[in-house]
């Protein structure tokens, strides 16, 4: 899975709450997250899976599209559909068109800042926005915000699909995911590499929320339940979950092809 890499489009530069996502993290990722994205590979098939078939071309775009492996996995399976990537990222731009080179004509890479609402207007109607493990760096009220734009974007029948990290409402259900993010990434190494070092890195780097004690200011997960209730309330229906683990979760809401009465 992609994405983590939207806040910060230059090496030095930081946030407001004084942390930022760098060129330097952007390559970390690059390198760790076959290990740190749990069921990567399932997760990219899910989202693929929940986008329907578009009657003729169409245009998607990813937000935060990260190393392109989702971006590339999109322009495989809808071979008549054009792919907007997004990302903060300079690094992670070039990553997607490296592995996205097969289909170099049906994309567009494109950097930008999920927060900002200057990228938000297209110039046609979407069949799918899609985003992997960045919009949880968005506040409550600028998620909302973002589905409702997004929602607009939408042509009627399109579907916004997010795959990301979520907040667990108990104490017992941040160490659920926290273990299961740590089991994950554990089982990954051992069979990648037979033994543990990737686990290690991940636990050095701190990359498992759930587990810090004081995470990243820049992380700021919501509860899933109520991003389901905002995309309802962003105009959209057909509200599912699609896949979860490890306080991860896939979930997706379509824009109606008529409108309501």
């Amino acid at each position: 899975m992609e994405g983590a890499s939207h806040i910060v489009l230059m090496d030095n530069e930081t946030d407001e709450a004084g942390s930022a996502w760098s060129e330097t993290d952007s390559r970390q990722f690059i390198d760790n997250g076959h290990y740190y994205v749990p069921e990567r590979e399932e997760q990219i098939a899910t989202i693929c899976r929940a986008i329907p078939e578009p009657s003729g071309p169409a245009v998607m775009v990813e937000l935060c599209c990260g190393a392109g492996l989702l971006s590339k996995a999109l322009l495989e399976r809808f071979g008549d559909a054009r792919l907007l990537a997004l990302d903060g990222s300079k690094t992670m731009l070039a990553a997607t068109r490296a592995n996205a080179t097969a289909h170099s004509h049906r994309l567009e890479t494109r950097q930008f800042d999920l927060a900002a609402s200057d990228w938000r207007s297209f110039g046609e109607p979407l069949h799918a926005v899609v985003s992997s493990l960045a919009v949880h760096h968005l506040s409550h009220d600028e998620k909302r915000t973002l589905f409702r734009d997004m929602s607009g974007a939408l042509a009627p029948g399109g579907i916004l699909v997010i795959a990301d990290l979520i907040q667990p409402l108990t104490n017992e259900g941040r160490e659920i995911a926290a273990r299961a993010w740590d089991d994950a990434v554990r089982v990954r190494a051992r069979e990648t590499d037979g033994n543990l070092a990737a686990f290690e890195r991940f636990q050095t780097d701190d990359w498992n929320l759930y587990r810090d004690p004081d995470p990243d200011p820049i992380d700021k997960p919501s509860p899933l339940f109520d991003q389901l209730r905002w995309l309802e309330g962003a105009g959209l229906d057909a509200v599912e979950v699609h896949w979860m683990k490890a306080g991860h979760a896939i979930f997706s809401a379509r824009k109606p092809k008529s409108a309501k009465r």
